[in-house]
């Protein structure tokens, strides 16, 4: 507390000293302003607006802060030797700055849309939220309702034009002479393509195909064939900013499509690559021009109406491995060497970073343990503490820098157990050899939610391309307790629950195989205790100095998980399961302590591709409602009418449950009532007895913990799972 009141004082001076010349985002442009929500008025705090424009920025790349960033020497400069970037933005404030709260939520978006619905318990699908009009929705939102200003940019290079949505950037490419472009090792993962014809990240050097090979195979292992040069073609492709063409910037196969969720990968040799790290410095400095300045250098004032006091970061997946890197590298600090963000709320980042600071970057890119694997995300160091790397040789820390700085937000990093099984999760809290845990950082906290599936609930009536039925738990109404604990923590200096996440010690932690894991012989559910490796990668000898890769992809062979013939291993474990198959630590929801059914958060693949890895869907696998139907089964698991007698001791253990996790800061009381009516419900259709004429099921006594309180009611918004690119599944 000490160090951190010290850092306070140093920020504040700082700021009282530092003026708004030094900001570096140089002009904002205002596209439209206007009245949000259909001019609705939430309690206490009002009308919103909506802001949406485009921010130019420059940096200088002799500062060290922007130094770091891969080829922003190479990046073309103005006379005063900038290099200039531009972004759009997306704001929602306050009408009236007095009724706000002066804290402001900045999301990242998600490969340009925006994933905060989660947290603020409104409806997904939109990139426009002031066009939300329901009062009853708006009336049930988290942030809003709270006073808090909302914002979004863009940090990711051309996903779309500047004008639009889609939270986008354009970033300088890399050279400064059209006629000799920087060229290098290209490569494609391709899976599932729109259509018949694949857009390339960067353009070719040369449309002589002798020059590019393409492989496909059907699974992860398999020995990748070659396809014949006669068998595919470049074409011309479509630029997503200005519908321009791009030449020869596709590929296609002739007389065939690409097989949807086959594996093709394509190399050739690249030209353009884009200063993609840049991005992290849009991140920093939007947010620091709406924190501290008052206007840009032409006089346009700053949208935000108020003095903000906090700005806390939510994310999602990507974004959240965006943060990771961020702080990392020091973009936590401004060039006025001012704090950017208090506090950051990490859902699904875990232990990686993202692919971005290397030249020929592709930010888009997550592996998974089929999916996109050869693209550095996985890259030391993984843990927010001091750790020693004995394959770098190196010691390193993602809190190295702003400690140095005293710039460090607070973070809560929050993950599902298959960031554990496709992530290599674990090697958050352990160290890189795999023999020891590791303690938490004063300033951060890890939390595992138990069994769960990367991203927001599946749809159990569907399995996808998956061996069993999606993963319905919900990370919502733990995500608005976390917020919660995170503001307090900023603002009161009230410490957030412990850590919870499995450990090495205690023997929560363990490796895939079935006999640690004690994951239970369901019929007909395969288990192989397939994890995703994580190595540290050849590309290049002077890679990890340069970041400029002169082998790309590493070269690989089969089979890809735990192979020393493809590098140096970075050891990572699994949570150990109950007797049901259910994850023993970490956050456990109701469903996994009155459980109806196993939940795990890795899945495997079905049909042709049966038992590669499923990515980011776990599973849902119902218990038999009746002994009999157990035993005729062969299923280990007891039965739900056995573990539940009557519908009245079924009901007791779930407010018991609900309340616990209220009562160690895992839930508020704003979700609970909607939490037990909906679990009371799931119970009766999984065959726990229908209530007696003396058993309520429509109207449970309150949790215990919320007695009292009198909170606006929540409707509950099922929000189905996404995959890595926004698609419902």
């Amino acid at each position: 507390m000490t160090w951190l009141a010290a850092a306070s004082c140093l920020a504040i001076g700082v700021l009282a000293a530092a003026p708004d010349a030094h900001a570096r985002i140089t002009q904002i442009q205002i596209l439209t302003r206007g009245t949000a929500f259909g001019s609705h008025s939430f309690a206490g705090v009002g009308q919103y607006e909506f802001i949406t424009g485009i921010a130019t920025g420059e940096v200088d790349p002799n500062n060290p802060q922007n130094s770091l960033i891969t080829d922003i020497q190479l990046a073309p400069k103005n006379a005063q030797g900038h290099v200039v970037y531009q972004h759009n933005f997306y704001i929602l404030q306050p009408l009236d700055p007095s009724k706000g709260n002066h804290k402001m939520m900045y999301e990242p978006p998600n490969r340009g849309g925006k994933t905060y619905q989660t947290l603020n318990n409104t409806p997904t699908g939109t990139n426009d939220p002031a066009a939300l009009t329901d009062a009853t929705v708006l009336d049930d939102s988290f942030l809003w309702t709270r006073g808090y200003i909302t914002a979004w940019s863009g940090w990711e290079n051309n996903l779309g034009p500047l004008s639009g949505l889609t939270a986008t950037a354009s970033l300088p490419i890399v050279g400064t002479n059209p006629s000799n472009p920087v060229t290098g090792p290209g490569y494609e993962y391709i899976v599932s393509p729109p259509g018949g014809v694949y857009t390339l990240v960067y353009p070719p050097a040369s449309a002589d195909q002798s020059k590019a090979t393409l492989t496909h195979r059907v699974h992860l292992d398999d020995p990748p064939q070659v396809v014949p040069s006669s068998g595919w073609t470049y074409v011309n492709a479509t630029s997503p900013v200005d519908n321009s063409v791009i030449p020869n910037g596709a590929i296609q196969l002739v007389g065939s499509s690409f097989v949807a969720n086959d594996i093709y990968e394509f190399t050739y040799t690249a030209k353009n690559p884009t200063v993609n790290g840049l991005g992290f410095a849009a991140i920093r400095d939007f947010n620091s021009f709406l924190r501290f300045s008052s206007h840009d250098d032409f006089g346009t004032p700053n949208p935000i109406n108020t003095h903000i006091s906090r700005i806390y970061t939510e994310t999602s997946s990507q974004p959240a491995r965006t943060l990771n890197d961020f702080v990392h590298l020091g973009f936590n600090e401004d060039e006025s060497h001012r704090q950017v963000f208090d506090g950051m709320m990490q859902w699904i980042g875990a232990g990686d970073g993202i692919n971005m600071n290397y030249r020929w970057s592709q930010t888009k890119r997550t592996n998974r343990n089929r999916q996109e694997l050869l693209y550095l995300e996985g890259l030391y160091p993984f843990a927010n503490v001091p750790t020693f790397d004995p394959i770098s040789g190196t010691s390193d820390w993602r809190y190295r820098r702003c400690e140095e700085t005293h710039t460090c937000p607070l973070a809560t990093e929050f993950y599902s157990a298959n960031e554990f099984w496709v992530k290599a999760g674990s090697l958050m809290s352990t160290d890189p050899t795999g023999r020891f845990d590791l303690p938490d950082h004063p300033l951060t906290r890890n939390y595992l939610l138990s069994s769960k599936q990367h991203g927001g609930a599946g749809n159990p009536a569907t399995k996808g391309l998956c061996q069993q039925f999606n993963n319905p738990l919900d990370s919502a109404p733990v995500q608005r307790a976390l917020w919660i604990d995170l503001d307090e923590w900023s603002t009161a200096g009230i410490q957030p629950p412990a850590s919870q996440v499995p450990l090495l010690r205690d023997h929560t932690l363990v490796p895939p195989n079935r006999s640690s894991v004690d994951f239970p012989s369901i019929p007909g559910v395969t288990y192989t205790g397939l994890k995703t490796t994580r190595y540290r990668f050849n590309m290049g000898p002077d890679f990890y100095k340069t970041f400029v890769p002169t082998i790309n992809p590493p070269v690989f062979v089969p089979n890809y998980e735990d192979n020393p013939a493809d590098g140096r291993i970075y050891p990572s474990f699994v949570p150990k399961t109950d007797s049901d198959g259910n994850d023993i630590a970490g956050i456990r929801l109701p469903e996994l302590v009155v459980p109806l059914a196993t939940y795990t958060g890795w899945g495997l693949r079905s049909g042709v591709w049966a038992n590669d890895g499923c990515e980011a869907t776990g599973q849902y696998i119902p218990f038999q409602s009746t002994k009999a139907g157990r035993m005729t089964a062969g299923d280990p698991r007891p039965s739900v009418q056995e573990r539940y007698p009557s519908f009245n001791e079924y009901r007791a253990k779930v407010v018991v449950a609900v309340d616990h996790l209220v009562r160690n800061r895992f839930l508020i009381c704003d979700d609970t009532q909607d939490i037990v009516n909906r679990l009371l419900q799931a119970g009766i259709t999984a065959g726990v007895p229908a209530p007696t004429a003396g058993e309520n099921a429509s109207a449970p006594d309150p949790v215990p913990a919320c007695r009292g309180h009198m909170p606006p009611h929540y409707h509950y918004h099922l929000i189905y799972d996404q995959d890595d690119h926004g698609q419902s599944k």
